[in-house]
């Protein structure tokens, strides 16, 4: 009997032990403590659904999702290679500036678009460098997801191209079209494309079969014949045929008046040793440009014509004072500071009888801002000739000579040698005061100037870049 009453006693003591392991004290597994985890965590997450058999829950892929290594970038594309189309995971970013500007003057412009700007962006656009400069490629023949990067990281204000960037009408025309359309996404305003189409032994296109392009002897040619309706022919049909590609500036004509007979840099560029009818000539093609919405440059200010180095190896000098200057090579430029020329390059001459010491030119405050800029009265754009050239990489670092060309009124760098060095020096002399910001927003109110003159003339809806 006691031994029934025990085994009784026994028997409840198990059963309730069992209950309490079966009961809410069961500590889970840590599988079971994840999925609780994500469910209370996650924000997408709904009211608690009853479970389904067989398939994983949404919190289960999203804890395997986020437990997941996450894949390397892919490597960046070759800027020749075709970019595939942004998928909707991707959209493209918006415009920095998407002014509704409809109904204000061109100074209302301006200034919106001072006021929106940021200090970077005004710095940008005063360069204008190869396309190779931002791209890391090599040649480049396209505007691929390369320059769209570097546009949207550092919005230019142009690009100029080289003969071995064009290769046939087509390919430079989806290049050029594409790249305005990466500029007005990201600012905007329209980049500046550039090149030096001058006619005879200096051109990208013309003398190139795959363009079919007439025949444009050299300058002194034409200056020879005396013919000012022929250099304006010459200013139109060069006109013509950069509009149709989709360029916007030509760094031409080359207003040089040839007072050094044995001159061998503008020799044959130059259309002679008249200054006046260099001036007619300079005047003619310039305007013929213009008709096609081509912006022109006459260089090399203050004269290459009476130097007898080049530029592009070494620094070359004139003697001449500026009441010497004034009789003749200046002569040209004042008719297109009065015909309201778009550009006036700076040469990297050296004046040591105006400026008072070897300083080139395009780094002199006295002959950028005393005598081109006040004395003459130029209110266009003033760009720098190359600074790649070893008149200037000889002398000065990269970020040296931007500095100092800008602090001297340059409003646009032209292709230095180190394009990110001298940014990044001309920026951050800015942060520091060195150069006012006054300084930079003068410039940059040109280069606004001219491009919404440029924007007008654009087609008001471009086919997007594929």
């Amino acid at each position: 009997m006691k031994t029934k009453k025990i085994l009784s006693v026994a028997l409840c003591l198990c059963a309730l032990f069992l209950c309490w392991g079966c009961g809410s004290g069961k500590k889970e597994s840590p599988k079971e403590e994840g999925k609780n985890l994500v469910s209370i965590v996650t924000p997408e997450d709904g009211p608690e659904s009853p479970p389904q058999a067989q398939t994983p829950s949404a919190n289960e892929e999203n804890l395997e999702k986020a437990t997941q290594t996450p894949k390397a970038p892919a490597p960046p594309e070759s800027e020749n290679s075709v970019s595939a189309p942004p998928t909707e995971e991707e959209p493209e970013p918006e415009a920095t500036l998407a002014p509704s500007l409809a109904g204000k003057d061109l100074d209302e412009q301006v200034t919106y678009y001072l006021e929106n700007m940021s200090p970077a962006d005004k710095v940008a656009q005063m360069f204008i460098v190869t396309p190779e400069s931002v791209t890391d490629s090599g040649v480049v023949t396209m505007a691929g997801e390369q320059t769209k990067a570097a546009i949207d990281e550092t919005p230019l204000g142009g690009f100029v191209y080289l003969a071995e960037n064009l290769q046939t009408p087509d390919q430079v025309k989806e290049m050029l079209s594409n790249v305005q359309q990466y500029s007005l996404k990201r600012t905007g305003l329209p980049m500046f494309t550039c090149i030096d189409e001058e006619g005879g032994s200096v051109a990208r296109l013309n003398g190139n079969p795959n363009f079919n392009l007439n025949y444009i002897g050299n300058m002194s040619d034409v200056g020879s014949t005396g013919d000012v309706n022929e250099a304006y022919a010459i200013g139109q049909e060069i006109g013509g045929y950069l509009r149709d590609l989709g360029f916007n500036v030509d760094f031409a004509p080359v207003a040089d008046v040839l007072t050094n007979p044995d001159n061998n840099v503008v020799q044959y560029r130059s259309f002679g040793s008249d200054p006046l009818l260099v001036a007619d000539m300079a005047s003619a093609v310039f305007q013929g440009l213009r008709e096609n919405n081509v912006l022109g440059a006459f260089k090399h200010f203050p004269g290459h014509g009476a130097t007898e180095g080049d530029s592009h190896t070494g620094a070359v000098t004139i003697s001449k004072s500026w009441e010497e200057l004034q009789n003749a090579e200046l002569i040209p430029f004042q008719r297109g500071i009065e015909e309201e020329v778009d550009f006036i390059m700076v040469g990297h001459i050296s004046a040591p009888n105006i400026i008072g010491d070897d300083t080139p030119s395009s780094m002199s405050f006295r002959m950028i801002t005393e005598k081109l800029r006040n004395e003459m009265g130029y209110d266009g754009l003033i760009i720098t000739d190359a600074m790649n050239m070893g008149a200037i990489d000889q002398l000065y670092s990269p970020g040296d000579a931007a500095k100092k060309t800008i602090q001297s009124g340059t409003d646009i760098v032209l292709m230095p040698s180190d394009f990110a060095g001298a940014y990044q020096a001309v920026l951050s002399a800015v942060n520091t005061g060195s150069i006012p910001q006054s300084r930079i927003d003068d410039s940059v109110a040109r280069i606004l100037k001219a491009k919404l003159h440029i924007l007008e003339k654009m087609p008001k809806e471009p086919a997007p870049p594929e």
